[in-house]
């Protein structure tokens, strides 16, 4: 076989350090966008951001002095800045190497060089304002903490004290002794000379404290100690509820209140009040204690109705402000500077130039959304129309693995609540007209069928495809309680009431 040499050209597409760092910013929520901006601003020296929550924070100085304003964090006033790479469309070219174009820049607005939109306006607040400051939030107290008060209050021997505090210390986090009393006390050493009706006398006092129904052993008797410690009921409301949550439980759960009925011998008036003190229970008692902190959703975009019509924005909040430290800057203008600054000056630049690219393409997304689903907006969920991730990747020209990046974990506040934006994303059901209509749509209309009947004859699965149809919408059963289960609403059984 002959060995030859020989020069050909092609074409492909390589993944620049830029581009990537592009993606990868571009499909981060918001809280991770901004962890990762900690991470960087920790490890490059050139970047620094200028709307730093802490800036009017007590801060301590190098003379001990103490100071309540970011003015010493600024830079001299003297120091020129840099400013960032302009926006180029998605996957454009390398930003300029350092040291290049310094007389165009120093030329530039200086303000080019802070990442920002026109229309962000922050107004400070003044050091002494109270919420200027950042706020500790006080330490819950826990289940355990709480009895554990009372038991202090309550009770004086040391012995009865240690008997209480074991059986606190095996309440599960709902509140229940879930261990039998017969195997906590066969885990006592026999010196103690403890007998088992001393924890029964324990759990009694435990059942005494508050919440009402903690200690209990299971839901049954949880329910009961709260329904004898409810004020101003009935005794033969209070006796019927008892006697329901002590040995009716489950058919009261499946709501299979004839076979109640007949076997307590009561009406459909005694029931229903019945109904309503069992419905004023907690069946978790503990659970108010071990709930973790919320969670809040901040928005990328919000919409708001003009006269021009729907107005698409980003929200200021979320965007932080970036910029090129201008002492670093001017060293390296001057060329008193390491390779290592130029690599990290060149860093700083991309990421101020793909952050600002970022929300742009979050921004395009969320208009081109707004435009084709204007009925939501004016009309609710039942108007929502269907949408594919083709159709907005087509008219923006980008790629449709770039709008699923954009849609994921993305939110838009509207006036109907708060979205994530692939909710306005569905597949189409056909209708009879020959038309199509959104799967949402079709939840919502389900959902407003479920919310208008009669909650002593509620509709079936069958019956809601049937009410479908005769709006033209052809849904089969099974697809109706896909539907229904995605909701969260409960089967016909579990909505009967009396």
């Amino acid at each position: 076989m002959k060995q030859s040499l020989q020069l050909r050209t092609s074409q492909h597409l390589a993944l620049t350090p830029q581009l990537q760092q592009s993606i990868r910013l571009l499909q981060l929520s918001t809280l991770e966008l901004h962890q990762e901006l900690e991470h960087i601003l920790s490890e490059n020296p050139l970047l620094e951001r200028l709307d730093d929550p802490l800036d009017n924070s007590v801060r301590l100085l190098a003379d001990g002095a103490i100071s309540t304003s970011a003015s010493t964090m600024d830079a001299p006033p003297g120091d020129s800045e840099v400013s960032s790479s302009p926006v180029e469309p998605e996957g454009g070219g390398e930003a300029p190497e350092a040291g290049e174009n310094s007389q165009e820049n120093s030329s530039n607005d200086s303000n080019d060089n802070e990442w920002s939109f026109d229309d962000v306006s922050r107004s400070g607040k003044a050091p002494d304002d109270e919420d200027s400051r950042p706020q500790l939030e006080a330490c819950e107290s826990t289940l355990r903490e709480h009895l554990l008060q009372q038991m202090r209050e309550a009770v004086d021997q040391q012995r009865d004290r240690a008997l209480i505090e074991l059986i606190i210390d095996a309440l599960d986090e709902n509140g229940y002794l879930e261990e039998p009393l017969e195997d906590i006390f066969a885990r006592l050493p026999e010196q103690l000379d403890i007998e088992i009706e001393e924890l029964s006398m324990a759990l009694k006092m435990v059942q005494s404290f508050d919440p009402t129904g903690v200690g209990a052993r299971n839901a049954s008797e949880c329910l009961a100690l709260q329904i004898k410690a409810f004020p101003k009921v009935a005794f033969v409301t209070r006796r019927l509820a008892l006697t329901i949550v002590e040995s009716y439980l489950t058919l009261f759960a499946q709501r299979d209140f004839n076979k109640i009925k007949k076997a307590l011998e009561c009406d459909d008036e005694d029931l229903r009040e019945a109904q309503v003190v069992i419905r004023q229970c907690n069946p978790h008692p503990g659970a108010t204690f071990s709930g973790g902190a919320s969670d809040y959703v901040v928005p990328d975009v919000i919409v708001r109705k003009t006269k021009n019509g729907w107005q698409v924005m980003l929200n200021n909040d979320v965007m932080p402000r970036l910029r090129v430290n201008a002492l670093y800057a001017n060293i390296l203008k001057q060329g008193k500077s390491e390779g290592s600054l130029n690599s990290q000056l060149q860093e700083a630049k991309w990421l101020i130039k793909n952050m600002r690219q970022r929300f742009d393409t979050i921004l395009r997304v969320a208009q081109a959304i707004v435009e084709r689903q204007r009925n939501f907006f004016s009309h609710g969920a039942v108007a929502m129309r269907p949408l594919v991730l083709r159709e907005i990747a087509d008219t923006l020209g980008l790629h449709e693995s770039t709008i699923s990046r954009v849609t994921t974990q993305k939110y838009m506040l509207t006036p109907h609540g708060m979205f994530e934006l692939k909710y306005f994303f569905g597949s189409h059901v056909a209708t009879e007209a020959g038309g199509e209509a959104s799967s949402t749509a079709i939840r919502a209309l389900i959902k407003q069928l479920i919310g208008a009947e009669d909650s002593k004859s509620p509709f079936s699965d069958s019956k809601i495809a049937d009410m479908l149809a005769e709006q033209g919408m052809v849904v089969a059963r099974r697809t109706v309680a896909k539907y229904r289960e995605a909701l969260r609403i409960p089967p016909v059984s579990l909505r009967k009431s009396l």
